[in-house]
């Protein structure tokens, strides 16, 4: 009886010691949820010209809630600031959390959450300096690409906390993942500065920046490809991790998904705010899908490494008969 109470008690004091872990996973997960919002109501304001509707920061006509000037343009800009104010407290809490239960977190987890705090604060100056500069187009694109950072930084934390069980049939399976994800990542990039210099419409427009617009378009060779393999080799890889097949799956239709929209858009010359938004917000779908797969197949790849080091180990040392 004695030794199953000590049993109880041991098991009971192992689930104290995770819970700092296993809420904390939670909480970056619906940070990452949020963060995706966030960057899908910045790209509804832009569409709807809706960047300048708060024309002071970073209060909005000088009021937290600006109830008489509210429209629906104001209500996105003021929105998206209330979201990303959300997020920034959020992250400074999760930042004071992982510092004050450091010892039952991995190393790696508080400085990875400081990393995440210093960009959402980055982010916040960039997000002021949209509306001093007024738009300037260069901000606005590193205003994006420092979300989508900030967005693969949580999701990083996320994964690299949440249970796997390795399987040790990756190959080089990461590393395709990491090349997709960048390439995913700098296509982002291109598409962000087609935004911010309304180059689709000046092309079709006077012919003006239509080295930018069809950069994008073109730049979708190199990561399409790398997906497609991607796809192929989860495919062809044996015994390969479920949670990895699927990922990969899911990669290969919003891949799909993300053409057909890109397509439309372009065809429909950004006139339908709601495609536009999508397909932004589709495109960060799939860098987050692409992070969580790297992530895992690299943890499976660690693994894996460490057992045939074990074996080499034991092969060149045997035990004496």
């Amino acid at each position: 009886m004695s030794e199953f109470v000590l049993k109880q008690q041991n098991v009971e004091a192992l689930e104290q010691q995770q819970n700092p872990k296993d809420r904390i996973r939670r909480w970056v997960w619906r940070m990452c949820v949020a963060t995706l919002i966030l960057m899908a109501i910045g790209s509804a304001t832009r569409v709807m010209n809706a960047g300048l509707a708060c024309p002071d920061w970073p209060l909005c006509y000088g009021k937290l809630v600006p109830t008489k000037q509210m429209n629906f343009q104001v209500f996105l800009e003021w929105f998206h600031r209330l979201d990303a104010s959300l997020i920034g407290i959020s992250a400074i809490a999760l930042v004071g959390v992982s510092w004050w239960n450091r010892r039952s977190l991995p190393k790696w987890q508080p400085w990875a959450s400081t990393f995440a705090l210093f960009l959402i604060i980055f982010q916040g100056v960039l997000g002021g300096l949209t509306v001093t500069e007024l738009l300037r187009f260069d901000i606005v694109t590193a205003h994006l690409g420092t979300a989508l950072v900030f967005f693969c930084t949580l999701l990083v934390i996320g994964t690299a906390l949440t249970p796997y069980q390795a399987t040790g049939t990756v190959g080089k399976l990461p590393w395709v993942g990491l090349i997709a994800t960048i390439l995913i990542y700098v296509q982002s990039i291109l598409g962000a500065l087609v935004g911010s210099r309304w180059a689709l419409h000046q092309c079709f427009g006077g012919y003006e920046l239509c080295d930018v617009m069809y950069g994008h378009i073109f730049g979708l060779i190199p990561p399409t490809v790398a997906i497609l393999v991607l796809v192929f080799m989860a495919w062809r890889t044996p015994a390969l991790h479920p949670a990895l097949r699927k990922l990969a799956n899911m990669a290969g239709g919003l891949l799909l998904l993300q053409l057909i929209v890109g397509f439309a858009t372009f065809r429909l010359h950004l006139q339908v705010e709601p495609l536009t938004v999508s397909h932004q917000a589709i495109g960060a779908s799939l860098l987050g899908i692409l992070v969580v797969f790297t992530v895992l197949s690299l943890r499976d790849w660690a693994v894996s490494r460490s057992i045939n080091a074990d074996t080499n180990t034991e092969t060149a040392n045997p035990l004496p008969s």
